[in-house]
């Protein structure tokens, strides 16, 4: 028995705070939920100085992301490392370290400068986490994640200092394509092989190899010359040629055999998804008065980001608390719903006249996703495991 799983079955304190996916899980969707509709109140009724088109942006990212980001890596960190697991108290010390973030940015005007400060440490403790993890672990391969988490932090803090909120809002989202695109690489076609095993399926996900380097290598250099020069024709070819790169590597995965089990084929889509936020962003990059910026930003948060973030969620909180790795019709309604959320939001900069309907459909089925999978999933990630029979 590993140092990781003795830990785990050591453990005698709340369920929720057994594994880092339950809370971050369950509070990011649920939050997830409800910013998005306090913002499109505010923004068309108006309301509360505090719900700005900045928060909005902020709490999506720094908010609802980074807990996703959270709940994933502390549960994952722990089997790549062979580690203790970071349970218990520890844990529930980060939650609340990202739960007082969001009442501070709530509650931004009354605390100044101080709501950043208290927002910041979220992420700055979340990376130190991660930083000690894997460097005691030794666990060299994953060091470009460790980055990109503190990546994400120095962008919190870029988006604080005023004047470069706009870069930090560039360099999150060029981390968390880089994370997609690491993170997904690896788990798409190993949750896919397992599946076709189960099912005895040959010729499966093709291995790791030249393709996946350069498509890793062009999302990297796409998303650098988008943080420091947003448009150009240079800027522009990086990002769309990272985008085509992603949809070849994604057509090797064979993810058309897996349309029988949601539960596999929604990583599949949401990867697709990445593809063609990059190609919407170089198109935009390259001729801004052709093509929306928002098309390209929202295909990467409302549809690579969103899509990605259900499918891992629910397979991993199914995995983990003893669930069979099949979706029922609740979690199907979940995916189906996301991506309507995000073709809808997509579409709204393409159609002028509807574009105040389509805002407010694309936030109802985000709310309905993100709120269904809390609902859905409440039992699984705050309620113990099920014995065996």
């Amino acid at each position: 028995m590993t140092s990781t799983s003795a830990a785990r079955r050591a453990y005698e304190g709340p369920t929720l705070f057994s594994y880092g996916f339950r809370p971050f899980f369950l509070f990011g969707a649920a939050w997830s939920a409800l910013v998005v509709p306090l913002w499109l109140f505010s923004y068309f009724h108006g309301g509360p100085a505090a719900l700005t088109r900045e928060w909005h942006i902020h709490e999506m990212i720094f908010g609802f992301l980074a807990a996703v980001i959270a709940g994933f890596l502390t549960t994952a960190v722990p089997n790549w490392t062979g580690r203790m697991p970071v349970i218990g108290a520890p844990l529930a010390v980060l939650v609340s370290l990202w739960g007082s973030g969001r009442v501070a940015m709530l509650f931004q005007d009354l605390l100044g400068p101080m709501a950043a400060m208290i927002d910041s440490l979220f992420l700055i403790a979340f990376a130190a986490v991660i930083w000690r993890e894997v460097l005691a672990g030794r666990n060299w391969r994953n060091l470009p994640v460790c980055g990109l988490v503190t990546l994400l932090a120095l962008a919190n803090i870029a988006f604080h200092l005023r004047v470069a909120d706009e870069l930090g809002v560039r360099l999150a989202l060029g981390a968390a394509s880089l994370l997609i695109a690491l993170i997904g690489g690896r788990i798409i076609p190993s949750f896919t092989r397992n599946w076709m095993k189960t099912r005895g399926l040959e010729s499966g996900p093709a291995l790791f190899g030249m393709i996946d380097r350069v498509a890793l290598g062009l999302t990297g250099l796409g998303a650098a010359l988008w943080v420091m020069a947003p448009t150009g024709t240079l800027t522009g070819v990086a990002l769309a040629l990272a985008g085509a790169a992603h949809l070849v590597r994604l057509s090797r995965w064979r993810g058309r055999q897996t349309l029988a089990e949601p539960l596999v084929w929604i990583l599949h889509l949401g990867y697709g998804w990445l593809g063609a936020a990059l190609i919407l962003l170089g198109a935009a990059a390259a001729a801004p008065d052709l093509v929306a910026r928002s098309a390209g930003i929202h295909a990467l948060t409302a549809g690579a980001v969103g899509v990605m973030t259900l499918a891992v969620m629910s397979r991993a909180t199914r995995g983990h608390s003893g669930r069979p790795l099949t979706a029922g019709w609740a979690t199907t309604a979940i995916y189906l719903t996301i991506n309507a959320a995000a073709l809808l939001r997509v579409a709204a900069p393409f159609i002028p006249n509807l574009q105040t309907g389509l805002l407010i459909a694309s936030g109802l089925a985000w709310s309905l996703a993100f709120g269904g999978f809390a609902v859905a999933y409440y039992g699984m990630l705050a309620l113990p495991r099920p014995r065996a029979a």
